[in-house]
């Protein structure tokens, strides 16, 4: 065999190779082959793409004069920038904007870069005046997303829950966005990204509250770790009561302890309070929160009635007190009913899967960004967790939650059993969990096979 062939041969190895290594481990091709192709082409084309999207700025005068001097004409003046750094899923750069410019014109020209440069996509975002982050991201992050291998540094009441599509965490602080909003279809993915969040907070000392009226098909699986659960309307109604007693209860400590003493702080919330005066942060996870609004009779419309202003005032005072709502539902819309325009209001945070009409995803994301209400109709059906995440401040992206099965989420709840807290206006409703019998199951007799 000649030497060109054994050259052939190896080099359909090294590709094929690559193709392998690039289909199950995008990461290693990104620092292998993609990082130093797309840092090499940024670093040779960065003047003329800039100038090609309207990026540049005229020359200095002195620059123009010095020109002029030698016989040329002074070139546009890109942004100053830094050297393209390798990241996780792609590279930064920061770039110093010269006088005129502002982070809508980079913005209005993401996607132009992300061709001219042959990246999967190119994010925007300011870090102070004047300067802003270019980040690139060298290939679709979204389609196969994992737990981070190294637990990422979290503050309690705070989840990394889903993966973004510029490379970062979607971490849910409860304490900065107390409530939030969780929309999707059947098979959307809502059902995995509430699961995620049920096994973060399974490990914490949080008392879990579960609201479940399709009679706890959801949120039946993590009855070990939860300190209640109501799986019909009537019984939801009566630990919505509970609920708001144990809040007013919370806001008298608030009074008595907040400023006692003479070296005392005021507050007006429970974590201004000692440790060991502090009482524990209770989650409600409220399924289905369309089975609240329905009613059927005179009797129904009052009780729905009393749900829901039960539930607006758990959301306009139960961040203070330290009780936080995640609100889930297939669909939520101003024609459920009274009070459902208001309860959104207070649900800062918004997460919308897949949904089957547009009215859910401009509930969801409608007074957040209008783009981002539009971005949650378009995601596929064969994509499922994919979904947009916004919150009250108008930022928002597409972010995707890692799978996690219903057995291995029911595992650690019950694994976390222990960790249930002390709550006495909550033992009537702790679901009765069914403890797994000692006594092996009896075997099956064979039996003769007959003809």
């Amino acid at each position: 065999m000649t030497d060109a062939l054994w050259i052939l041969l190896l080099a359909l190895l090294v590709a094929a190779a690559l193709a392998v290594v690039r289909r199950r481990l995008p990461v290693l091709f990104w620092w292998l082959v993609g990082y130093p192709a797309v840092t090499l082409r940024v670093l040779a084309t960065y003047r003329a793409a800039m100038d090609a999207c309207g990026l540049t700025v005229p020359a200095s005068a002195m620059r123009r004069a010095t020109a002029r001097m030698v016989g040329r004409q002074a070139a546009p003046v890109p942004p100053r920038r830094s050297l393209p750094l390798p990241t996780g899923s792609g590279l930064v750069m920061r770039l110093r904007m010269a006088a005129g410019q502002a982070p809508e014109d980079f913005n209005a020209s993401a996607d132009r870069l992300r061709h001219a440069w042959g990246a999967h996509a190119v994010h925007v975002r300011p870090t102070k005046p004047g300067r802003l982050e270019l980040r690139l991201v060298g290939w679709d992050v979204l389609t196969d997303v994992r737990p981070p291998r190294r637990r990422l540094r979290t503050e309690p009441l705070t989840l990394p829950l889903a993966l973004r599509e510029d490379g970062h965490w979607h971490v849910r602080d409860f304490r900065t966005v107390p409530h939030e909003l969780i929309l999707g279809a059947t098979q959307s993915g809502k059902s995995v990204y509430l699961r995620n969040l049920l096994c973060g907070l399974a490990r914490q000392p949080v008392a879990l509250v579960g609201i479940d009226c399709k009679w706890g098909v959801e949120l039946a699986p993590f009855a070990a770790r939860l300190s209640a659960l109501a799986d019909t309307p009537d019984r939801a109604n009566d630990l919505l009561d509970v609920l708001v007693d144990e809040m007013e209860a919370r806001f008298r400590l608030i009074g008595m302890k907040g400023g006692t003493g003479p070296d005392a702080v005021l507050t007006s919330d429970v974590w201004g309070l000692p440790d060991k005066a502090r009482p524990v942060p209770v989650v409600v996870v409220v399924d289905e929160v369309a089975e609240l609004f329905f009613a059927a009779s005179k009797d129904d419309e009052k009780r729905r009635d009393a749900m829901v202003t039960k539930l607006i005032r758990l959301a306009q005072l139960g961040r203070a007190a330290g009780i936080y709502l995640e609100v889930c539902g297939q669909r939520f819309g101003a024609e459920l009913g009274k009070g459902a325009t208001m309860l959104r209001a207070q649900l800062t945070g918004r997460v919308c899967h897949r949904v089957n009409d547009e009215t859910s995803a401009n509930m969801a994301l409608g007074d957040i960004a209008p783009e981002a209400a539009l971005a949650a109709t378009r995601i596929p059906a064969e994509r499922p967790g994919v979904a947009v995440v916004g919150d009250s401040s108008g930022g928002w992206s597409r972010a995707r939650s890692p799978h996690l099965t219903l057995e291995d989420a029911a595992a650690v709840c019950r694994d976390t059993s222990g960790l249930i807290p002390e709550l006495p206006r909550l033992e009537a409703f702790r679901p009765v969990v069914a403890q797994p019998s000692a006594v092996p199951a009896a075997q099956p007799s064979a039996r003769p096979v007959t003809g």
